[in-house]
């Protein structure tokens, strides 16, 4: 059974607003007996561009940027009602391969390309030929759970979390692709992600290398991010798209 990952078990809390690309994606979800809220992470790659998960998308989304105590009004966020994303085509639900979208955000004109906020500030991608090597300590940031039984945070912390051989990964989840995903963790089991983080960026090297995509319920280790240089091309491309659209009069914001 695949659980969709939203926590940082083991970490710390971050300095705040020391990483300035990540996103909070407040999620209204509807079912057959209502909506109810969640939240997943993501990362701010340029100009109005969020990265995060295909799970997490739904009918509403709200990102907040510059946040770091997101249960806060803090003077350095913004809010960010999104009205146009675009899911990766080949993303399946069933087995979470492809599990990336790109969300299309726009704020006050500061944000734009002639200038951020200070605390708002995107974070590098790899090239498609770029790859981080096993046994590399990289790590993650995010607002989920920091137990599995515990609540969500209400302030960034952060995780380190090395990246393992295909191997753990293989032997545990049978949809796993070598190509377009990476193994991560813990092998003791005593950091990991969980409820809360999905979506948010494993920051190797000073680049967002993946994205919290999902593990299994059972266990803190392996987990399985989604492999941001296999989808350099397909990124590429939905940027060019969004810097077609003519930037709107006023910020679509809350």
């Amino acid at each position: 059974i695949f659980m969709l990952l939203f926590l940082i078990i083991g970490g710390n809390e971050v300095v705040p607003h020391s990483r300035p690309y990540m996103a909070y994606l407040n999620i209204q979800v509807s079912n057959e007996t209502g909506t109810y809220p969640s939240s997943c992470g993501g990362f701010l790659i340029r100009p109005g561009a969020v990265l995060s998960a295909a799970h997490c998308v739904r009918v509403e989304v709200t990102v907040i940027l510059g946040a770091h105590n997101i249960r806060v009004r803090e003077r350095s966020q913004q809010r960010i009602r999104v009205r146009d994303w675009v899911i990766h085509p080949d993303y399946c639900p069933d087995t979470l391969s492809n599990d990336i979208a790109l969300l299309k955000v726009w704020t006050n004109k500061s944000f734009l390309p002639q200038g951020y906020p200070p605390n708002v500030q995107p974070i590098s991608l790899p090239r498609s030929n770029d790859h981080v090597k096993p046994g590399t300590i990289c790590e993650v940031a995010g607002w989920g759970r920091t137990s599995r039984r515990g609540n969500s945070t209400n302030v960034m912390r952060e995780v380190e979390l090395r990246v393992q051989s295909e191997e753990p990964c293989q032997e545990h989840f049978d949809d796993y692709d070598p190509d377009s995903m990476i193994s991560v963790g813990d092998q003791n089991s005593r950091k990991s992600t969980y409820c809360g983080d999905s979506g948010g960026p494993l920051v190797c090297n000073k680049k967002a290398h993946t994205m919290v995509s999902h593990g299994l319920e059972s266990r803190l280790f392996p987990k399985v991010f989604t492999r941001a240089s296999y989808f350099e091309p397909w990124i590429r491309r939905q940027l060019r798209s969004f810097a077609l659209q003519e930037l709107p009069a006023s910020p679509s914001s809350q």
